[in-house]
């Protein structure tokens, strides 16, 4: 299984260079609870019962200490008027103070600050002594890849939600429904998914040049480019490239078939002018940029690569709001990716 660095990115660089110094920003103590949480959440709603894939998780009363292990959740809960206590650190695609522009911004907005959240740094996995050190009272996962172990763990520290669909494929929409769920706000998640989907909706009436074209996400280890690695039609980058038109590349659907619980499969660079798709996404890195692949014997021949059908991704926080999307996210994937995606469309490569 992929680690976690190679589904937020391409992960083409040996796995010692992906691990940061660990490190974390806000108190490592308690600090303060979940802003509005309880105040503003449905008595009604409680007790609720979440279904998900270890099981079931049943949250008594309105949460007031929510720390989230997934990097999409706390966008969700701020989009919900939440400030949660502990958050990991955005260590890739994020800003200087471990977060993104976004999530900041909203926070901002709801009139609160992160003064009393905990970044903590989870490169070399979930770091559970900082997570129990925010003192939660309820802990979220649902854009994650937390395996059985991990949620055993996590339970033991306080009720917790994982993924509900699959590991780092539950849709952004399901993600919402179960957060929602599980802090007593159902009507208003229901309404941030009306809302962002309408968003996504306009953007997509507005470019309808997408409609009925294939894509395909790729990646590429630049120490060895005898295989592309493609993320399988249940990622999240895929599913949102369905949400603008696209469709599955017909290569990367027969790949998924073969293997429906992986979000990454490999095709040989011997086999890269069988590669069906009318636009190529990849992450453009060091040794595995837009020129280097063109010049490769073999990854060369990839038809969108030749004919200049592609996004060589460059823009870190641009590209995490496609493979993490969330309702504060996708402004940010349908103002800045999109166009990108419009441009390969119509045979201008963009980075």
């Amino acid at each position: 299984m992929p680690s976690r660095r190679r589904l937020l990115t391409a992960a083409p660089l040996a796995a010692a260079a992906l691990v940061l110094a660990a490190c974390s920003t806000g108190p490592t103590g308690a600090s303060a609870p979940s802003a509005s949480t309880a105040a503003t959440a449905d008595a009604a709603a409680f007790p609720v019962t979440i279904e998900h894939a270890y099981g079931s998780t049943t949250v008594t009363k309105a949460p007031t200490r929510i720390a989230t292990v997934g990097w999409a959740d706390a966008d969700t809960l701020a989009a919900l008027g939440i400030v949660p206590v502990g958050a990991p650190k955005i260590t890739w695609g994020g800003n200087d103070a471990g977060s993104t522009d976004w999530f900041d911004e909203q926070v901002e907005e709801i009139g609160a600050d992160t003064s009393g959240m905990t970044r903590y740094d989870d490169s070399a996995g979930l770091p559970f002594d900082d997570i129990a050190a925010t003192t939660p009272d309820l802990i979220l996962g649902l854009s994650s890849g937390v395996t059985q172990e991990d949620y055993d763990k996590l339970s033991k520290i306080a009720p917790t939600v994982p993924w509900t669909e699959k590991a780092w494929g539950t849709p952004w929409q399901d993600q919402v429904a179960a957060i929602g769920q599980a802090v007593g706000k159902p009507s208003e998640a229901a309404a941030l998914t009306a809302s962002t989907e309408k968003t996504i909706a306009d953007a997509v009436a507005a470019n309808p040049e997408i409609k009925g074209k294939t894509a395909a996400w790729a990646w590429f280890t630049p120490t060895d480019l005898s295989t592309i690695g493609l993320y399988t039609t249940s990622d999240l980058r895929p599913q949102m490239l369905r949400e603008f038109g696209f469709a599955d590349s017909p290569t990367v659907a027969e790949l998924s078939a073969k293997d429906p619980s992986a979000f990454t499969a490999n095709l040989s660079a011997e086999k890269a002018s069988s590669l069906q798709a009318d636009v190529v996404v990849f992450y453009a890195e060091q040794g595995a940029g837009a020129d280097e692949l063109r010049k490769n014997a073999l990854i060369g021949r990839i038809p969108a690569l030749e004919d200049g059908h592609y996004v060589a991704s460059a823009d870190n926080e641009v590209a995490l709001s496609m493979s993490l999307p969330s309702p504060l996210s996708v402004r940010t994937a349908v103002e800045d990716f999109l166009p990108k995606l419009v441009s390969a469309v119509k045979g201008e490569p963009s980075a």
